[in-house]
């Protein structure tokens, strides 16, 4: 007898918004990072320390905790190992820079996909008026956008370095780089690997930052450029390094990029592609294309791609031996991995 069909998958895909809404709200209020270290708070104890009312306080704490972000013990209610680990400020992969990314920048957009669906034109920015939406000049990009990435960057690195092994590698370039967070965990990884963040001027100064932070600017330098218009991307690396570039932009131009790389890198050089990659027939996974649809809403151009778009485009370029590794990240959950073969000039 057939399982009858009921409502419920619906209604969770409903209330999507309200569980990220409630999380997002929980971040801004610092909750997870007042709750470090194993604290546990009563009802009371949470209303009196957030200046909330007795009802809002038990509602937010259940909620959090249906969400397995807090967890509820004979003492009170603490955060979860998750929690712990991703959202108290200051720990080296805190995700709470994305949420706060997400809710006060790209959140307001999703409010107008429709009108994105209809037009293939963003709808947090004007194309007309302005080169892209991440521009030096909006200060919540600055303030939040880096922040974000370099979290998700960080981890989505670490995740790379367990299933792909730098050893052989000596200067890695890590083109469109946002702040380092690659490179900063690559080389404590790999202390005899250098590295370069080929990046937007304004941006270089943030990288620069984050290096001395993590006492890594003896092993890894920035390039100010735009891999958009320079002709060529820099060279002397035996490995370049594309996280989360690909699906900001349309197949022409990604050809073209791949086309720079090739050139910049000597014979028996590497180029690794890290993305939320689709499945071959494109769907899913889930990450990846609801991911296409972000940019849907926040670009002029890109999509997702699958793991056999790639490697075609890759081998179109004259790379050889492409493969796939996969992991899972919050920044990717794979790479495609190839090779400029060692007989080329």
């Amino acid at each position: 007898m057939s399982r009858r069909l009921t409502q419920f998958p619906l209604l969770q895909l409903t209330n999507g918004f309200i569980s990220f809404k409630t999380y997002a709200a929980a971040v801004d209020l610092d909750v997870f990072t007042r709750l470090a270290g194993g604290r546990s708070v009563t009802v009371e104890e949470f209303a009196e320390e957030f200046d909330l009312q007795p009802r809002p306080a038990d509602l937010l704490l259940a909620a959090l905790t249906s969400l397995d972000l807090l967890e509820k013990t004979d003492i009170g209610y603490r955060n979860t190992a998750i929690a712990e680990e991703f959202l108290v400020a200051g720990k080296p992969y805190y995700f709470g820079g994305y949420v706060k990314f997400y809710n006060h920048k790209l959140y307001e957009g999703w409010h107008h996909v429709v009108d994105a669906l209809k037009s293939d034109r963003p709808v947090l920015w004007n194309p007309d008026e302005q080169e892209t939406l991440f521009t030096a000049e909006d200060a919540v990009v600055m303030e939040l956008f880096w922040e974000a990435m370099h979290a998700l960057a960080g981890f989505t690195a670490r995740s790379l370095a367990d299933v792909y092994d730098f050893t052989g590698h000596r200067r890695l370039l890590d083109v469109g780089g946002g702040s380092g967070g690659f490179p900063i965990e690559l080389c404590s990884k790999f202390p005899h690997l250098t590295a370069t963040v080929y990046e937007l001027p304004h941006v270089c100064p943030i990288v620069t930052a984050k290096v001395k932070a993590a006492g890594l600017d003896h092993a890894i330098d920035t390039a100010p450029g735009n891999y958009s218009k320079d002709a060529t991307l820099p060279e002397g690396y035996d490995v370049v390094l594309l996280s989360q570039i690909f699906h900001n932009y349309d197949e022409e131009y990604n050809r073209a990029l791949l086309d720079k790389v090739w050139a910049a890198l000597p014979p028996g050089g590497v180029v690794i592609i890290c993305e939320h990659l689709l499945n071959p027939d494109r769907t899913g996974p889930a990450e990846a294309a609801l991911m296409g649809m972000n940019m849907l809403v926040a670009q002029s151009g890109g999509k997702n791609y699958s793991e056999t778009e790639y490697r075609s485009w890759l081998g179109d370029a004259g790379f050889v031996n492409s493969e796939i590794v996969r992991f899972e990240a919050g920044g990717a959950n794979g790479a495609v991995i190839a090779r400029k073969p060692q007989n080329v000039r």
